[in-house]
């Protein structure tokens, strides 16, 4: 009978001999420079928002339940600041980012600004541009201007400023993508981009293009997943190649991948079922 010892002085000498012909072999660092770091999920909770209206904290509880580390609120549904920092703490949750109107950093600048510093936001996301703003490229470029000018406080007062697309911003007029017309106006340094995985997809546009065109400019994306008849589905139920999009993450910066459903007919299913799809990327 061999002693133990000797198995394990064996065991070693193997492995060690592996490793020596293993590094003979030519080795592409590529694979491991592009390989995703899908951490940590976060959720739009617009996707429970009919929970976090009947209560707030308890749709919390669940959503850190499910494994979620962040989440991006979209309202916070009457609950004080320090109540909704309170309940992340507790829960082992942070909150990057909050999606709020253009109106929200206007007219009402300071507590805008308090809540996001309480709840520990680091970007203040406008999800949305009004039909009159977007009926030509000029009215794209003053709506640039105005993004510039968000940014700009918001970068002074310690924060960021981003925007959220949808499908419109890239069906083309006057002979041009207003999605492009968007991110040349806006200055890189104050306008960051939430890209909607979904949405883009839906307006016939290709993320790895805007990756490579606008390098760094996304720190943030919706993951959403789309049928092969265009509807919206949970994540991993659809046709979209997040893991090709995610190889990616480095040129376009992403470090924050929040799931969302528009409008799932159960809400914590669809949100569990994204959650599973986006663990095993």
């Amino acid at each position: 009978m061999i002693e133990r010892p000797e198995l394990e002085r064996r065991a070693f000498l193997k492995t060690t001999a592996a490793v020596a012909a293993g590094a003979a072999l030519p080795v592409d660092w590529r694979l491991f420079r592009d390989r995703p770091a899908i951490a940590p999920i976060g959720v739009q909770l617009y996707t429970v928002r009919r929970a976090m209206a009947q209560d707030v904290i308890g749709t919390l509880e669940r959503v850190a339940a499910i494994g979620y580390k962040e989440v991006e609120f979209a309202g916070y549904f009457d609950v004080p600041p320090d109540a909704l920092r309170a309940a992340l703490d507790r829960l082992g949750m942070t909150s990057p980012a909050a999606h709020v109107s253009i109106e929200d950093l206007t007219d009402k600048w300071d507590e805008t600004l308090e809540a996001a510093r309480i709840i520990g936001h680091e970007y203040l996301v406008v999800p949305w541009i009004a039909a009159e703003n977007r009926r030509t490229l000029a009215a794209y470029r003053e709506t640039a201007e105005v993004f510039n000018g968000a940014g700009r406080r918001l970068q002074e007062a310690g924060l960021k400023f981003a925007y959220h697309n949808h499908d419109f911003e890239f069906a083309p007029m006057e002979g041009k993508v207003p999605f492009d017309v968007l991110c040349d106006a806006s200055d890189p340094r104050l306008v960051h981009l939430e890209l909607d995985l979904f949405w883009i997809r839906k307006g016939g546009g290709n993320p790895l293009d805007y990756f490579k065109r606008y390098p760094g400019r996304f720190p943030m994306v919706h993951v959403k997943d789309m049928a092969r008849n265009g509807t919206m589905v949970d994540v991993g139920a659809g046709v979209i190649d997040f893991a090709a999009i995610f190889a990616r993450r480095g040129e376009a910066g992403i470090r924050h991948f929040f799931v969302e459903h528009d409008e799932p007919a159960d809400p914590f299913a669809s949100i569990t079922a994204s959650y599973q799809a986006m663990s095993r990327l």
